[in-house]
C-alpha cells in the first residue's frame, strides 16, 4: 500500500499513514537526549515541531549517560540508553551521541541538523507500506491489528511505547542550570510485547491503563528497520 503524503509544519513532504477510526500510522522519529546535555535544547525544540506533524511519531528518549556532570535528567532511564547503544552497535559505530535522531530505525542524524531531519522523514516517506497496523482502544485495552502484503523478516517484535505529550521541567543544575524546558513526547516506557512472523494477520491485545499516549511499532531485530508504526490520535 503507498501511503499518502501531505505537507508539513516545516515545509517538506512527509507521509500520513492510512487513515483509521483511531489510529494513524507514520515515520518514527526516535530522539535521545538529555537534561544535562547543552547541545541539546535545539533538538527538544525541534521534537516539538516533530510532535505536531501530521504522519510522523516523534519520540523523545532520554539518556542518563549526562547525569554525572550535576543534574539527574528526570525521564532519564538505562533502557534508552541500551536502546540507543544496540542501534550503534547493529550500525557497526563505536559511539553514540546526544542529541541524535534515528528515523524509521535507519536512518541516523547526529547533532542538532532539522535540515537533514526532514530529508531522512521525506526519503522514509517515499518507501510503499508493506504492512497496515490497526490501533482501537476500549477502557483500558489496546487492540492491535497488523496483515503484512509481503515477508516479515525472522525476529520481528512488536513494541509497545508508552510517552507524555507535554512536560514542563526547571533544571537546576549542570550545563543547563536555570533553563526552564518543555518537552514534547517523552516516552515513560518502551516494552516487547510480541513477535509476529506475518504468515497469519496480527491480533492481539495489551493493557495500556493510565493517562500517557500510546503507540505501536513493528521492527526487525537488530533494532533495525521499522516497518511499521502506528499511534493513537
Amino acid at each position: 500500500m503507498m501511503r499518502q503524503i501531505v505537507s508539513s509544519a516545516l515545509g517538506v513532504w512527509v507521509v500520513c499513514g492510512a487513515a483509521w477510526a483511531e489510529s494513524e500510522q507514520g515515520v518514527v522519529v526516535e530522539l535521545y537526549t538529555s537534561q544535562g546535555c547543552s547541545s541539546c535544547p535545539p533538538a527538544d525544540h525541534l521534537m516539538g515541531e516533530l510532535a505536531e506533524m501530521p504522519g510522523v511519531i516523534g519520540l523523545a528518549l532520554h539518556v542518563d549517560y549526562w547525569d554525572y556532570i550535576g543534574w539527574t535528567d528526570t525521564f532519564a532511564d538505562p533502557h534508552y540508553t541500551a536502546r540507543q547503544k544496540a542501534y550503534a552497535h547493529a550500525a557497526g559505530e563505536r559511539m553514540i551521541y546526544t542529541p541524535q535522531m534515528i528515523v524509521d530505525g535507519r536512518l541516523r542524524v547526529e547533532g542538532n541538523q532539522p535540515g537533514m531531519v526532514a530529508a531522512a522523514i521525506a526519503q522514509s516517506s517515499q518507501m510503499p507500506s508493506r504492512i497496515d497496523l490497526e490501533l482501537s482502544k476500549d477502557g483500558d485495552q489496546l487492540q492491535i491489528r497488523a496483515e503484512s502484503s509481503g515477508d516479515v523478516p525472522a525476529g520481528t517484535t512488536v513494541q509497545l511505547v508508552r510517552f507524555k505529550d507535554m512536560s514542563k521541567v526547571e533544571i537546576g543544575l549542570g550545563e543547563n542550570a536555570g533553563l526552564t524546558m518543555d518537552y514534547r513526547n517523552v516516552v515513560t516506557s518502551w516494552q516487547k510485547i510480541g513477535e509476529w512472523s506475518g504468515a497469519q494477520p496480527l491480533d492481539m491485545v495489551a493493557n495500556v491503563n493510565g493517562p500517557d499516549s500510546v503507540a505501536v511499532i513493528i521492527q526487525n531485530a537488530g533494532p533495525a528497520e521499522i516497518m511499521a508504526a502506528a499511534r493513537l490520535k
